[in-house]
Protein backbone atom coordinates (compact mmCIF):
# COMPACT_ATOMS: atom_id res chain seq x y z
CA UNK A 1 0.00 0.00 0.00
CA UNK A 2 2.65 2.16 0.61
CA UNK A 3 4.08 2.05 -2.46
CA UNK A 4 0.86 2.83 -4.51
CA UNK A 5 0.40 5.90 -2.27
CA UNK A 6 3.89 7.16 -2.70
CA UNK A 7 4.06 6.33 -6.37
CA UNK A 8 1.15 8.58 -7.83
CA UNK A 9 2.42 11.56 -5.76
CA UNK A 10 5.74 10.92 -6.85
CA UNK A 11 4.50 11.39 -10.61
CA UNK A 12 2.39 14.20 -10.50
CA UNK A 13 5.30 15.83 -8.82
CA UNK A 14 7.29 15.06 -11.32
CA UNK A 15 4.97 15.92 -14.03
CA UNK A 16 4.79 19.16 -11.90
CA UNK A 17 8.02 20.26 -11.67
CA UNK A 18 8.20 19.13 -15.81
CA UNK A 19 5.58 21.80 -15.97
CA UNK A 20 8.13 24.44 -14.07
CA UNK A 21 10.61 23.71 -15.73
CA UNK A 22 9.84 24.28 -19.22
CA UNK A 23 8.52 27.94 -17.68
CA UNK A 24 11.86 28.20 -16.94
CA UNK A 25 13.14 27.55 -19.79
CA UNK A 26 10.37 29.80 -21.90
CA UNK A 27 11.41 32.27 -19.10
CA UNK A 28 15.70 31.84 -20.00
CA UNK A 29 14.56 32.34 -23.50
CA UNK A 30 13.44 35.70 -23.21
CA UNK A 31 15.79 36.94 -21.15
CA UNK A 32 18.20 35.65 -23.37
CA UNK A 33 16.65 37.31 -26.56
CA UNK A 34 17.07 40.93 -24.18
CA UNK A 35 20.70 40.50 -22.87
CA UNK A 36 22.10 38.20 -25.46
CA UNK A 37 21.36 39.69 -28.51
CA UNK A 38 24.77 41.86 -28.75
CA UNK A 39 25.04 45.15 -26.47
CA UNK A 40 22.44 47.69 -25.13
CA UNK A 41 23.24 51.16 -24.72
CA UNK A 42 22.92 52.02 -21.00
CA UNK A 43 21.29 55.41 -19.48
CA UNK A 44 21.96 56.23 -15.80
CA UNK A 45 17.84 56.99 -14.92
CA UNK A 46 19.27 56.51 -10.73
CA UNK A 47 21.54 59.57 -11.28
CA UNK A 48 19.20 61.59 -13.14
CA UNK A 49 16.31 60.28 -10.36
CA UNK A 50 18.64 61.71 -7.55
CA UNK A 51 19.46 65.10 -9.52
CA UNK A 52 15.55 65.40 -9.57
CA UNK A 53 14.85 65.17 -5.84
CA UNK A 54 17.87 67.16 -5.19
CA UNK A 55 16.03 70.04 -7.46
CA UNK A 56 12.94 69.69 -5.82
CA UNK A 57 14.10 69.42 -2.32
CA UNK A 58 16.40 72.33 -3.04
CA UNK A 59 13.07 74.34 -4.40
CA UNK A 60 11.12 73.46 -1.24
CA UNK A 61 13.79 74.15 1.02
CA UNK A 62 14.94 77.74 -0.34
CA UNK A 63 11.51 78.99 -0.32
CA UNK A 64 10.99 77.91 3.16
CA UNK A 65 14.69 79.76 4.14
CA UNK A 66 13.96 82.96 1.97
CA UNK A 67 10.52 83.60 2.12
CA UNK A 68 10.58 86.06 5.17
CA UNK A 69 13.32 88.12 3.68
CA UNK A 70 12.36 87.99 0.12
CA UNK A 71 9.06 89.78 1.71
CA UNK A 72 10.77 91.91 3.55
CA UNK A 73 13.12 93.44 1.01
CA UNK A 74 11.01 92.64 -2.40
CA UNK A 75 7.53 92.74 -0.90
CA UNK A 76 7.27 89.44 -2.85
CA UNK A 77 7.76 86.14 -0.67
CA UNK A 78 8.42 83.84 -3.92
CA UNK A 79 11.22 86.05 -5.27
CA UNK A 80 14.06 83.75 -5.10
CA UNK A 81 11.85 80.64 -5.44
CA UNK A 82 10.41 82.12 -8.83
CA UNK A 83 14.04 82.58 -10.00
CA UNK A 84 14.97 79.49 -9.08
CA UNK A 85 12.36 77.21 -10.22
CA UNK A 86 12.82 79.12 -14.08
CA UNK A 87 16.50 78.72 -13.79
CA UNK A 88 16.27 75.02 -12.65
CA UNK A 89 13.75 74.50 -15.21
CA UNK A 90 15.77 76.25 -18.35
CA UNK A 91 18.85 74.18 -16.53
CA UNK A 92 17.17 70.59 -16.93
CA UNK A 93 16.63 70.94 -20.67
CA UNK A 94 19.94 72.49 -20.70
CA UNK A 95 21.41 69.21 -19.01
CA UNK A 96 19.16 67.01 -21.25
CA UNK A 97 20.32 68.69 -24.25
CA UNK A 98 23.88 68.64 -23.38
CA UNK A 99 23.30 64.69 -22.72
CA UNK A 100 22.38 63.59 -26.31
CA UNK A 101 25.96 65.33 -27.06
CA UNK A 102 29.30 62.64 -27.64
CA UNK A 103 31.16 64.00 -24.99
CA UNK A 104 33.88 63.56 -26.96
CA UNK A 105 33.05 67.13 -29.12
CA UNK A 106 34.15 68.56 -26.04
CA UNK A 107 37.82 66.98 -25.86
CA UNK A 108 38.16 68.32 -29.40
CA UNK A 109 36.97 72.04 -28.71
CA UNK A 110 38.83 71.84 -24.80
CA UNK A 111 41.57 74.51 -25.09
CA UNK A 112 39.06 76.93 -26.77
CA UNK A 113 36.35 76.31 -23.92
CA UNK A 114 39.35 76.88 -21.51
CA UNK A 115 40.26 80.06 -23.08
CA UNK A 116 36.94 81.65 -23.64
CA UNK A 117 36.37 80.86 -19.42
CA UNK A 118 39.70 82.77 -19.08
CA UNK A 119 38.53 85.53 -21.65
CA UNK A 120 35.00 86.00 -19.41
CA UNK A 121 36.76 86.21 -16.04
CA UNK A 122 38.57 88.64 -17.47
CA UNK A 123 35.37 90.49 -18.38
CA UNK A 124 34.99 90.99 -14.54
CA UNK A 125 37.45 93.84 -14.65
CA UNK A 126 35.87 95.44 -17.30
CA UNK A 127 32.95 98.08 -16.93
CA UNK A 128 30.48 94.26 -17.31
CA UNK A 129 31.89 93.36 -14.34
CA UNK A 130 29.02 93.91 -10.93
CA UNK A 131 30.05 93.87 -7.51
CA UNK A 132 27.81 92.37 -5.10
CA UNK A 133 28.06 92.48 -1.30
CA UNK A 134 32.07 93.79 -1.41
CA UNK A 135 32.78 90.94 -3.91
CA UNK A 136 33.64 91.83 -7.75
CA UNK A 137 32.97 87.92 -9.30
CA UNK A 138 29.70 88.78 -12.07
CA UNK A 139 28.77 90.41 -15.19
CA UNK A 140 25.86 91.73 -15.61
CA UNK A 141 23.36 90.24 -18.18
CA UNK A 142 20.12 91.33 -19.83
CA UNK A 143 17.21 91.46 -17.61
CA UNK A 144 19.09 92.24 -14.49
CA UNK A 145 20.74 89.02 -14.63
CA UNK A 146 24.34 88.02 -13.69
CA UNK A 147 26.78 85.53 -14.60
CA UNK A 148 29.73 84.40 -12.22
CA UNK A 149 32.41 83.21 -14.95
CA UNK A 150 34.32 81.31 -12.54
CA UNK A 151 31.51 78.38 -12.91
CA UNK A 152 32.45 78.15 -16.03
CA UNK A 153 36.26 77.39 -15.22
CA UNK A 154 35.40 74.52 -13.28
CA UNK A 155 33.96 72.97 -16.50
CA UNK A 156 36.35 74.45 -18.13
CA UNK A 157 39.16 72.74 -16.19
CA UNK A 158 37.30 69.34 -16.10
CA UNK A 159 36.94 69.20 -20.01
CA UNK A 160 40.40 70.54 -20.64
CA UNK A 161 43.07 68.56 -18.43
CA UNK A 162 41.09 65.60 -18.49
CA UNK A 163 41.74 66.14 -22.57
CA UNK A 164 45.35 66.50 -21.88
CA UNK A 165 45.92 63.32 -19.63
CA UNK A 166 44.47 61.36 -22.65
CA UNK A 167 46.64 62.52 -25.23
CA UNK A 168 49.79 62.93 -23.35
CA UNK A 169 49.51 59.55 -22.41
CA UNK A 170 52.57 57.33 -20.27
CA UNK A 171 54.35 61.21 -20.75
CA UNK A 172 51.87 62.06 -17.83
CA UNK A 173 54.48 60.35 -15.94
CA UNK A 174 57.37 62.44 -16.75
CA UNK A 175 58.67 65.53 -15.49
CA UNK A 176 57.69 67.52 -18.26
CA UNK A 177 54.33 65.68 -18.29
CA UNK A 178 53.50 67.06 -14.78
CA UNK A 179 54.83 70.66 -15.20
CA UNK A 180 52.47 70.88 -18.04
CA UNK A 181 49.46 69.73 -16.52
CA UNK A 182 49.76 71.68 -13.25
CA UNK A 183 50.82 74.89 -15.18
CA UNK A 184 47.53 74.75 -16.98
CA UNK A 185 45.52 74.12 -12.99
CA UNK A 186 48.07 77.05 -11.80
CA UNK A 187 46.68 79.44 -14.59
CA UNK A 188 43.36 78.38 -13.96
CA UNK A 189 43.76 78.79 -10.60
CA UNK A 190 45.34 81.99 -10.39
CA UNK A 191 43.06 82.99 -13.23
CA UNK A 192 40.24 82.78 -10.74
CA UNK A 193 42.11 84.50 -7.75
CA UNK A 194 43.27 87.43 -9.65
CA UNK A 195 40.29 88.00 -12.21
CA UNK A 196 37.86 87.85 -9.88
CA UNK A 197 39.25 87.88 -6.31
CA UNK A 198 37.34 84.18 -5.33
CA UNK A 199 39.77 82.53 -3.19
CA UNK A 200 37.64 79.21 -2.55
CA UNK A 201 37.01 78.63 -5.94
CA UNK A 202 40.58 79.05 -6.85
CA UNK A 203 41.32 76.02 -4.53
CA UNK A 204 38.32 73.83 -6.07
CA UNK A 205 39.81 74.52 -9.65
CA UNK A 206 43.15 73.57 -8.69
CA UNK A 207 42.27 70.53 -6.31
CA UNK A 208 39.95 69.20 -9.19
CA UNK A 209 43.38 69.27 -11.07
CA UNK A 210 44.96 67.34 -8.81
CA UNK A 211 42.46 64.71 -8.30
CA UNK A 212 42.50 64.09 -12.17
CA UNK A 213 46.69 64.07 -11.90
CA UNK A 214 45.86 61.32 -9.04
CA UNK A 215 44.00 59.17 -10.65
CA UNK A 216 45.52 58.56 -13.86
CA UNK A 217 49.34 58.55 -12.00
CA UNK A 218 50.44 55.10 -10.85
CA UNK A 219 52.46 56.20 -7.85
CA UNK A 220 50.54 56.81 -4.61
CA UNK A 221 53.78 57.73 -2.22
CA UNK A 222 54.40 61.29 -3.50
CA UNK A 223 50.65 62.06 -2.87
CA UNK A 224 50.78 61.18 0.42
CA UNK A 225 53.78 62.93 1.18
CA UNK A 226 52.52 66.15 -0.57
CA UNK A 227 49.67 65.80 1.67
CA UNK A 228 51.00 65.08 5.05
CA UNK A 229 53.34 68.01 4.15
CA UNK A 230 50.74 70.44 3.24
CA UNK A 231 49.26 69.03 6.92
CA UNK A 232 51.73 70.23 8.70
CA UNK A 233 52.45 73.56 6.45
CA UNK A 234 48.78 74.11 6.96
CA UNK A 235 48.40 73.86 10.75
CA UNK A 236 52.12 75.44 10.89
CA UNK A 237 50.28 78.79 9.33
CA UNK A 238 47.28 78.90 11.18
CA UNK A 239 49.06 79.02 14.49
CA UNK A 240 51.61 81.66 13.14
CA UNK A 241 48.32 83.77 12.27
CA UNK A 242 46.44 83.28 15.33
CA UNK A 243 49.21 85.11 17.16
CA UNK A 244 49.99 87.51 14.72
CA UNK A 245 47.08 88.36 12.73
CA UNK A 246 45.16 90.23 15.23
CA UNK A 247 44.86 93.28 13.81
CA UNK A 248 45.04 92.35 10.36
CA UNK A 249 42.73 94.40 7.97
CA UNK A 250 42.96 91.83 5.76
CA UNK A 251 39.55 89.94 5.66
CA UNK A 252 40.91 86.71 4.88
CA UNK A 253 43.19 86.46 7.36
CA UNK A 254 40.51 88.10 9.67
CA UNK A 255 38.21 85.01 8.56
CA UNK A 256 40.74 82.65 9.86
CA UNK A 257 41.22 84.61 13.33
CA UNK A 258 37.14 84.62 13.98
CA UNK A 259 36.94 81.07 12.35
CA UNK A 260 39.43 80.07 15.67
CA UNK A 261 37.40 82.27 18.31
CA UNK A 262 33.83 83.35 17.18
CA UNK A 263 32.76 83.58 20.04
CA UNK A 264 34.74 86.97 20.92
CA UNK A 265 34.44 88.36 17.37
CA UNK A 266 30.65 87.52 17.01
CA UNK A 267 30.10 91.43 16.60
CA UNK A 268 31.75 90.57 13.28
CA UNK A 269 32.39 88.20 11.04
CA UNK A 270 31.52 85.39 13.20
CA UNK A 271 28.06 86.45 14.10
CA UNK A 272 26.85 84.64 11.14
CA UNK A 273 28.70 81.55 11.98
CA UNK A 274 27.45 81.48 15.84
CA UNK A 275 23.96 82.20 14.52
CA UNK A 276 24.39 78.86 12.13
CA UNK A 277 25.48 76.69 15.05
CA UNK A 278 22.59 78.05 17.17
CA UNK A 279 20.40 77.25 13.99
CA UNK A 280 21.63 73.23 14.02
CA UNK A 281 21.33 73.38 17.78
CA UNK A 282 18.10 74.28 18.41
CA UNK A 283 16.89 71.46 15.46
CA UNK A 284 17.64 68.47 17.33
CA UNK A 285 17.13 65.24 15.87
CA UNK A 286 14.18 65.72 13.82
CA UNK A 287 13.57 69.83 13.75
CA UNK A 288 11.19 72.20 14.70
CA UNK A 289 9.09 71.32 11.01
CA UNK A 290 8.91 72.67 7.75
CA UNK A 291 8.92 76.45 7.88
CA UNK A 292 9.53 77.15 11.40
CA UNK A 293 12.91 78.34 11.89
CA UNK A 294 13.29 81.66 13.96
CA UNK A 295 17.05 81.77 12.89
CA UNK A 296 16.10 83.06 9.08
CA UNK A 297 13.94 85.75 9.98
CA UNK A 298 16.73 88.41 9.41
CA UNK A 299 19.07 86.73 11.86
CA UNK A 300 21.31 85.34 9.42
CA UNK A 301 22.45 87.60 6.53
CA UNK A 302 22.38 85.85 3.11
CA UNK A 303 20.74 82.85 4.85
CA UNK A 304 20.11 81.20 1.47
CA UNK A 305 23.05 80.80 -0.15
CA UNK A 306 25.98 79.19 1.86
CA UNK A 307 24.27 78.73 5.25
CA UNK A 308 20.80 77.45 4.13
CA UNK A 309 22.15 74.15 5.63
CA UNK A 310 21.72 75.34 8.57
CA UNK A 311 18.03 76.23 8.43
CA UNK A 312 17.76 72.54 7.14
CA UNK A 313 18.72 71.86 10.77
CA UNK A 314 16.70 73.68 12.59
CA UNK A 315 13.57 73.14 10.27
CA UNK A 316 14.33 69.12 9.69
CA UNK A 317 17.16 68.32 12.39
CA UNK A 318 20.12 65.94 11.97
CA UNK A 319 17.22 63.74 9.96
CA UNK A 320 17.18 66.20 7.32
CA UNK A 321 20.88 66.13 7.29
CA UNK A 322 21.37 63.04 6.89
CA UNK A 323 18.83 62.59 4.16
CA UNK A 324 20.78 65.11 2.03
CA UNK A 325 23.90 63.35 2.96
CA UNK A 326 22.23 60.28 1.80
CA UNK A 327 21.18 61.81 -1.74
CA UNK A 328 24.61 63.41 -2.37
CA UNK A 329 26.68 60.18 -1.34
CA UNK A 330 24.15 58.29 -3.74
CA UNK A 331 25.07 61.23 -6.71
CA UNK A 332 28.88 60.52 -5.74
CA UNK A 333 27.98 56.91 -6.40
CA UNK A 334 26.41 57.09 -9.65
CA UNK A 335 29.28 58.91 -10.88
CA UNK A 336 31.61 56.54 -9.76
CA UNK A 337 29.64 54.18 -11.48
CA UNK A 338 30.37 56.07 -14.78
CA UNK A 339 33.57 56.63 -14.58
CA UNK A 340 34.56 52.27 -13.86
CA UNK A 341 32.54 51.45 -16.49
CA UNK A 342 32.96 54.80 -19.21
CA UNK A 343 33.81 53.29 -22.35
CA UNK A 344 37.59 55.21 -22.91
CA UNK A 345 39.85 56.93 -20.20
CA UNK A 346 38.39 60.40 -21.50
CA UNK A 347 34.84 59.66 -20.23
CA UNK A 348 36.15 58.15 -16.88
CA UNK A 349 38.26 61.68 -16.17
CA UNK A 350 35.42 63.66 -17.11
CA UNK A 351 33.00 61.81 -14.46
CA UNK A 352 35.91 61.43 -12.35
CA UNK A 353 36.35 65.53 -12.34
CA UNK A 354 32.48 66.09 -11.83
CA UNK A 355 32.75 63.83 -8.90
CA UNK A 356 35.95 65.64 -7.45
CA UNK A 357 33.66 68.98 -8.22
CA UNK A 358 30.60 68.10 -6.28
CA UNK A 359 32.30 66.38 -3.46
CA UNK A 360 34.96 69.07 -2.90
CA UNK A 361 31.68 71.54 -2.63
CA UNK A 362 29.75 69.82 -0.44
CA UNK A 363 32.44 68.77 1.99
CA UNK A 364 33.23 72.43 2.03
CA UNK A 365 30.17 74.23 2.70
CA UNK A 366 29.15 71.38 5.53
CA UNK A 367 32.84 72.40 7.19
CA UNK A 368 31.92 75.97 6.69
CA UNK A 369 28.69 75.26 8.39
CA UNK A 370 29.22 73.41 10.83
CA UNK A 371 32.70 75.85 11.63
CA UNK A 372 35.30 73.02 11.22
CA UNK A 373 36.86 75.55 8.95
CA UNK A 374 36.82 79.29 7.95
CA UNK A 375 33.70 81.18 5.68
CA UNK A 376 34.78 80.72 2.07
CA UNK A 377 31.59 81.18 0.20
CA UNK A 378 30.84 77.82 -1.48
CA UNK A 379 27.36 77.17 -1.78
CA UNK A 380 25.77 74.12 -1.40
CA UNK A 381 25.21 72.23 -4.86
CA UNK A 382 21.49 71.96 -5.99
CA UNK A 383 20.52 73.57 -2.44
CA UNK A 384 22.03 76.51 -2.37
CA UNK A 385 20.59 80.05 -3.82
CA UNK A 386 22.04 80.38 -7.50
CA UNK A 387 21.10 80.57 -10.95
CA UNK A 388 24.41 80.33 -12.14
CA UNK A 389 25.70 77.49 -10.00
CA UNK A 390 22.43 75.37 -10.90
CA UNK A 391 23.11 76.35 -15.08
CA UNK A 392 26.58 74.75 -15.18
CA UNK A 393 26.18 72.19 -11.75
CA UNK A 394 23.01 70.78 -14.87
CA UNK A 395 25.59 70.68 -17.47
CA UNK A 396 28.03 68.91 -15.30
CA UNK A 397 25.38 66.18 -14.78
CA UNK A 398 24.18 66.13 -18.72
CA UNK A 399 27.86 65.47 -19.73
CA UNK A 400 27.89 62.57 -16.95
CA UNK A 401 24.74 61.38 -18.57
CA UNK A 402 26.25 61.79 -22.02
CA UNK A 403 29.22 59.33 -20.95
CA UNK A 404 26.49 56.89 -18.95
CA UNK A 405 25.01 56.94 -22.57
CA UNK A 406 27.76 55.47 -24.25
CA UNK A 407 28.19 52.60 -21.69
CA UNK A 408 27.69 49.34 -23.52
CA UNK A 409 25.96 46.39 -21.16
CA UNK A 410 27.99 43.61 -22.75
CA UNK A 411 25.98 40.00 -23.53
CA UNK A 412 25.25 37.78 -20.35
CA UNK A 413 25.72 34.16 -20.81
CA UNK A 414 22.87 31.58 -20.88
CA UNK A 415 24.74 30.10 -17.73
CA UNK A 416 23.88 32.31 -15.85
CA UNK A 417 20.51 32.19 -16.27
CA UNK A 418 20.51 28.60 -15.64
CA UNK A 419 21.95 29.26 -11.88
Amino acid sequence: MRSRTVQPIQRRANKRDGREEKKRRKKRSGLDKIFIRGNTQYFDFDLLLVIIFLMCFGLVMLYSTSAYSAQADFNNDMFYFSKQAFIGVVSFGVMLLVSRIDYHFYGAFSFEIFVFAMIMMGLVQTPLGVTIYGARRWIQLPFNMTLQPSEITKIAVILFISYELCRMGNKVQTKDGTIRIFMFGIMAALGVFVLTDNLSTAVIVMAITCVLYFVVHPKLKPFLAIIAAGAVLVVIGVQILAMTALNSDDFRIRRIVTWLDPENHSDTGGFQVMQGLYAIGSGGFFGKGLGNSTQKLGVIPEVQNDMILSIVCEELGVFGAIVILLLFGLLLYRLMFIARNAPDLYGSLLATGIFAHIALQVVLNISVVTNLIPTTGVTLPFISYGGTSILFLMSEMGIALGVSRKIKLQGMEKNSFQK
